[in-house]
Order: structure tokens, then sequence, then C-alpha cells
């Protein structure tokens, strides 16, 4: 359930302010009557959305044994790849998201394209939505459907509610410290698909085992009740892991949080050079 909050949180908000940037900046410009564009965009994309979480349920479905295994190893995958490439765009972007996003909408505009600026709320609210749906598949394999429907549910509805506070003023959030503080809980969630993706595909034989349990310590800490059940379905904590799992789960993170640690000194260095 909390994998799946944290998810919808995330994925909403960055969505919500991406719209909201929209808004507000067609609003101050004077430009009002566009606002249906966008919202024809952004319900397109919702639809899409849904439509993607459908097929990969339904495809995931038609598979069995060793093949459901693989299906879900590679699902697993591929979304840690695509959730480390979404926490890194945005800890790049954060500096600079609104001005770029209110310079395509001037572009849009200024061309007289109804369908560019649809477009650009269309994209925007796909993007985050195809990811909500690949994640959430992966989410439904670490704790129950109706856990995780209802963390999805919970935390796209905070979004929406803290997207319509900040688009209306009456609310501040400090986006910096929130993608701060989620980015890394994304990651140490990324870190523990990575290890299960592995885990599922050594269970189908497509993936060698080295040393089946390096240790096991289900006996102070049970992987599969209480507080070991809530660590392993959030962070993929695993009482006795395979060696090459847990390679990868600390290789990841240590490269993972650096990188992300070391992005704004990045950027600093570059402003520099170019100044």
């Amino acid at each position: 359930m909390a994998q799946s909050f944290l998810i919808t949180l995330r994925e909403g908000i960055e969505a919500a302010l991406i719209v909201g940037i929209i808004l507000a900046f067609l609003a101050r410009t004077n430009n009002g009557e566009q606002f249906p564009k966008v919202w024809w965009g952004t319900v397109a994309a919702v639809i899409v959305s849904i439509v993607a979480g459908g097929v990969i349920f339904v495809v995931a479905g038609e598979f069995s044994g060793q093949g459901e295994e693989i299906f879900e190893g590679l699902a697993m995958l591929t979304a840690v790849a695509v959730l480390s490439y979404m926490v890194i765009w945005m800890k790049h972007q954060a500096t600079n998201i609104r001005a770029h996003l209110e310079a395509q909408v001037t572009a849009a505009i200024s061309g007289g394209s109804a369908l560019a600026l649809g477009l650009l709320a269309f994209v925007a609210v796909a993007r985050e939505g195809l990811e909500t749906a690949l994640f959430m598949f992966t989410a439904v394999r670490t704790s129950s459907p109706l856990e995780s429907a209802l963390g999805g549910i919970l935390g796209l509805a905070l979004a929406v509610a803290l997207g319509y506070l900040l688009f209306k003023g009456s609310h501040r959030l400090n986006l910096r410290v929130f993608f701060n503080v989620t980015g890394v809980l994304l990651i140490l969630f990324a870190a523990g698909l990575l290890a299960r993706g592995i885990h599922e595909l050594q269970e189908a034989g497509a993936f060698p085992i080295l040393i089946e349990h390096i240790w096991d310590i289900n006996n102070v800490l049970n992987e599969k009740e209480g507080m070991g059940s809530f660590l392993k379905a959030l962070f993929g904590y695993n009482g006795n892991p395979e060696l090459i799992e847990a390679l990868a789960y600390v290789a990841y993170l240590v490269t993972a949080l650096t990188y992300f640690f070391r992005i704004p000194r990045l950027a600093a260095s570059q402003a520099e050079e170019r100044a």
C-alpha cells in the first residue's frame, strides 16, 4: 500500500505541477480561453494511461509458470530503468521547468495551434500516467491488489488536492524538498525492484544463482510478516538474499544516491563554465 501511495503521489504531483504551470501562465497572460485545450489533452492522457495499464495486466495474465516469472522480472527491471530516469530527470528540471514550459506554451499560442497546446499537456500527463501503470503492476506483485489499489487511490487523491491548492495559490509546498525526499525514497524502492526482478528471473532459470542465501535473518526480522513484510513491499527487504541480488541492490543504491546528490553540484559547475 505504501509503495503504490508513494508512486501515485509523486507521479500525480509531477503531472499536476506541469498542468498547473501551464494553466497559471495562460491565466496570467489573459489566455483563459485556451483552458479547454489543456483539459482535453489531460483527459486524453488519463484515458490512454488507464488503457495501457489494462493492457499490461491483461498481457501478464496470459503467462503462467516460467513465462510469468520472466515477464514479471523483465517488467520490474524495466520499471527500475524508467523510475531511475524519472527521478534524475525531475532533479535536473526542478530549477527551470517553469521557464521551459512557459516558453513552449508561448510558442504554441503564437503559432495558433490548438493541437500543440493540447499535445503539451497530453505528453506531460501521459508520461506520468504510463509510468504509474507500470509501477502499479509491480506494486501488485509485492502486496495484495486491494492494498495496492487503495494506496494508489489515496496517493492520487492527495496529489490532485495538492495540485489544486498550488494552482489556486492557497497552499505553498517546498517542491525542492518534496522531490528530494520522494526521490530518495523512490531510489530505495527501485533498488528493491531491481533485486526482486533478478530474483524472478532466477526463479525462472533465466539468471544464474551463485550463493542461494548469503545470510538468513528471518528469525530476527521476518520478511513475510509485520515490519519485515512492510519493508519488503516498499524497499525490497529480503531476510535471506541471494548473492547477485544483494550485490545488485547495494551497487544500484550507492551509484544512484551518489549521482542524485551530485546533480546540483554538476549543474552549478556547468553554469560556471558557461559563464
